[in-house]
């Protein structure tokens, strides 16, 4: 082999190695264009606008400048307030049902050893449902004179009248709920079931050997077992309820007098139906502070769980 042989091997070797480490950021360009102009830029915008007076009804005023003013009004805003109250509240009650729902109906399907298959795919059905076809079907149901619920009552015999389950101040906020719990707690039921199908079998038989009655094993082996499942469960649900809308604007709309008003429904109306654009992203922002101390929290839970059973950090 000639010396300038030698030399255009050495200058190919190069080249190639240089090809390979560049495949991997082609393969996944596409997929980087994508997040970039669907996701970062309207991010950008957005936190742009949160500082600027902008009014849909107004192109001219996404130039206004007004600072740290959106925010400053959003800390004086009594209405932004009750309903960031009234999110945590929701999101704190629909999670612990949640899981506790989703824990019995785990538990019940895992000693059933005939349908068990069928059960599990029945399960999944109320995730598969837009939560805007469930706000339809629940608003239904609790209609005050055609509901299904409301004329099952009355003619039973348990109701005299017609309750208003979407316009008292109380009883909206637990049909939301509701609607809420229906759809979701599959997600709860099936990452737990997985838990258990994972169970190693040895603790159980030791605890029963040891003469551990049912509760004991479940209280100290089963449950700190289905611990981290139950956190990565509401991490997930967490981020869901923290951005509700589709139920609540097709329920109530936020009524009877803002009392079901969340977060989003307030950001909606603030945004689309005032037109005060650059207020509702301020909020926006503000309110995704809340998703994210709700996602640390679960996911500190969740080291700790692992930490306790004896998993990795």
């Amino acid at each position: 082999m000639t010396q300038a042989d030698v030399a255009s091997t050495a200058n190919i070797r190069p080249r190639r190695r240089r090809r390979r480490n560049l495949t991997p950021f082609l393969l996944l360009s596409p997929a980087i264009l994508v997040i970039l102009f669907v996701v970062l830029l309207p991010l950008l915008f957005s936190f742009y606008t949160s500082f600027t007076g902008y009014r849909l009804i107004k192109p001219e005023t996404l130039y206004q400048w007004v600072g740290f003013q959106n925010y400053q009004r959003i800390f004086a805003d009594k209405n932004f307030w009750a309903a960031f109250g009234r999110t945590v509240l929701f999101l704190t009650i629909a999670l612990n049902l949640e899981f506790l729902l989703g824990l019995g109906i785990a538990l019940l399907i895992n000693r059933i050893t005939w349908g068990q298959r069928a059960l599990r795919t029945m399960m999944m059905f109320p995730m598969m449902f837009s939560p805007i076809l469930v706000g339809y079907q629940f608003k239904f149901i609790f209609n005050d004179n055609i509901g299904i619920l409301n004329n099952a009552l009355q003619a039973l015999g348990l109701s005299e009248g017609a309750i208003p389950w979407l316009v008292d101040k109380y009883l909206a906020m637990f049909s939301i709920l509701f609607a809420e719990i229906w759809m979701s707690t599959s997600v709860f039921a099936i990452l737990l079931l997985a838990g258990l199908f994972a169970m190693p079998r040895d603790p159980l038989e030791a605890a029963r050997v040891d003469g551990c009655n049912p509760w004991q094993v479940f209280r100290h082996i089963t449950l700190p077992f289905l611990m981290p499942f139950a956190f990565i469960a509401m991490t997930i649900r967490s981020l869901d309820v923290a951005r509700a809308y589709d139920i609540v604007d097709v329920m109530t709309g936020g009524g009877p007098a803002g009392r079901t008003e969340l977060l989003w429904t307030l950001i909606a109306r603030v945004g689309y139906d005032n037109a005060r654009m650059g207020q509702a992203n301020a909020m926006a922002y503000i309110s995704i502070l809340l998703s994210i101390a709700f996602t640390y929290y679960f996911f500190t839970k969740l080291i700790a769980a692992r930490k306790y059973m004896g998993g990795a950090d």
